[in-house]
């Protein structure tokens, strides 16, 4: 660490360029291909002297890790990240989504945020690590992981039935929560830190019927069944709950001026009213996402089904969110088949991570706030969380509200800006993190006092 020299400029450069590269490569789940990603990283990797291991959970399906070892003074750290991305509908979209253009200071494409964005600042921050041959405390993991846009069924729910002992950390760094500019108009970089999320429950309703000639009308409508069903849950008025893992953020917020104090429910259902994020953090959400039924326009079916992507806060049971949604729908012909449905434990905010992440942030940005969040999405550190493994969402990049919007949307983007901000503030926190000696640590830190975001 004694002749420790960055070239901001340079790894900006080289970080667009693989960005653009691995956007490229389509991985769009389903069906993943999540193997040719593994084979560019594996690629990469071994230019910089660094051996990487391919583990094939299906055919085409796989995940990388490779390790940089450490004097075993404290449990490895992990930087995870995933390889496959959602499909896009290229009709939709300004540029091709699978080109990795660049453009009025971004990079485009499907999964430039999320989440192959993060993975290549965690990329760049492991092979910094490398090239400089920073002696480390600790083992530093690499891991890019399959299937986590699906639930993980040949990604990290593979992993954990088939080799746990490659989930095990001191702690994990994944995405769940990323920078937000201009967030409710304020002025302030906030940076969120997930400890939490929210549960996944994915549904499908379905329901038979009488088929029929469409000029005669009948009661046994599969479709009509379904359609009421799906009202009732519209109309359902779930509770309102403000939760021990969604108040740091609040109150954070309230802090800091950004939001009216919330401390009990009726301030919060009135705030939420206008408010997506806000409803999403406090109340258990439903989405219809998908309805069938039916072979031609003047034939009643026979059957018809409709899919919900259900997110419920921490603490909630999903057999008994289930039960509460078979008591709405109110009708024994509608079956209720449960897609996907996993729960996970919250991270300790006590953490060395927690704390240097928070220390780093501050002295990049002055006027940067770190808060605590609940991701209302789910990622693959739950399983990590179930192993009692430490895993927190991070992704240090700055991206204003229309840009966060993209994600799973269209006209994906992530600002060249942002990802060589992510970079600096991600290389300082590993490097912290992973330290020999503080003594090193401080030396380098004040030669590299220049090369920081000015």
């Amino acid at each position: 660490m004694t002749n420790l020299h960055l070239d901001w400029d340079e790894l900006e450069q080289e970080a667009t360029r693989l960005l653009c590269e691995y956007i490229a490569l389509d991985t769009s789940n389903p069906p993943g291909n999540e193997e040719i990603a593994c084979r560019w990283l594996a690629e990469i990797l071994q230019r910089e002297g660094i051996a990487s291991t391919y583990y094939e959970s299906a055919p085409g399906r796989g995940s990388l890790i490779a390790r940089l070892p450490g004097a075993g003074r404290k449990g490895p750290l992990m930087l995870l990240n995933h390889t496959d991305v959602v499909p896009a509908q290229p009709e939709y979209w300004s540029v091709s989504p699978f080109a990795g253009e660049i453009r009025d200071g971004y990079v485009w494409g499907r999964g430039a945020l999320d989440m192959k964005g993060l993975g290549i600042i965690e990329l760049m921050t492991f092979l910094l690590v490398k090239r400089l041959e920073l002696p480390l405390a600790r083992d530093l993991i690499f891991f890019a992981i399959a299937d986590e846009e699906a639930g993980g069924e040949y990604g990290v729910e593979w992993f954990a039935r088939q080799h746990p002992d490659l989930l095990r950390a001191d702690c994990v760094i994944n995405e769940g929560a990323g920078g937000m500019l201009g967030f409710k108009g304020s002025d302030l970089p906030i940076f969120g830190f997930a400890a939490a999320e929210k549960s996944p429950l994915w549904l499908r309703l379905s329901t038979e019927g009488q088929p029929g000639h469409g000029s005669v009308p009948h009661a046994e409508n599969a479709l009509d069944r379904l359609v009421r069903a799906l009202k009732r849950i519209q109309e359902w008025k779930r509770e309102r709950r403000l939760t021990p893992e969604v108040m740091p953020f609040l109150r954070g917020l309230a802090k800091a001026g950004i939001l009216e104090a919330i401390e009990n429910v009726e301030t919060a259902e009135r705030l939420a009213v206008d408010d997506l994020l806000l409803n999403a953090l406090t109340t258990d959400t439903i989405s219809l996402t998908s309805i069938s039924g039916g072979v031609k326009v003047n034939v009643i079916p026979a059957r018809a089904e409709a899919t919900l992507d259900c997110r419920l806060l921490p603490g909630r049971d999903l057999n008994a969110f289930t039960e509460d949604l078979r008591a709405v729908i109110d009708d024994p012909r509608i079956e209720i088949e449960r897609i996907f449905g996993t729960e996970g434990p919250s991270s300790t905010l006590d953490h060395e991570l927690v704390r240097t992440v928070e220390a780093v942030v501050r002295e990049q940005l002055e006027e940067a706030i770190v808060l605590p969040m609940v991701c209302v999405g789910f990622t693959d550190s739950r399983v990590f969380r179930q192993l009692g493994v430490p895993a927190y969402g991070f992704s240090p990049t700055l991206a204003s509200e229309e840009e966060r919007r993209t994600v799973h949307g269209h006209n994906e983007r992530i600002p060249i800006e942002g990802l060589r901000m992510g970079m600096q503030i991600m290389v300082e926190v590993v490097r912290r993190m992973t330290a020999l000696t503080p003594t090193s640590l401080s030396e380098a830190s004040e030669r590299e006092t220049e090369s920081r975001i000015r």
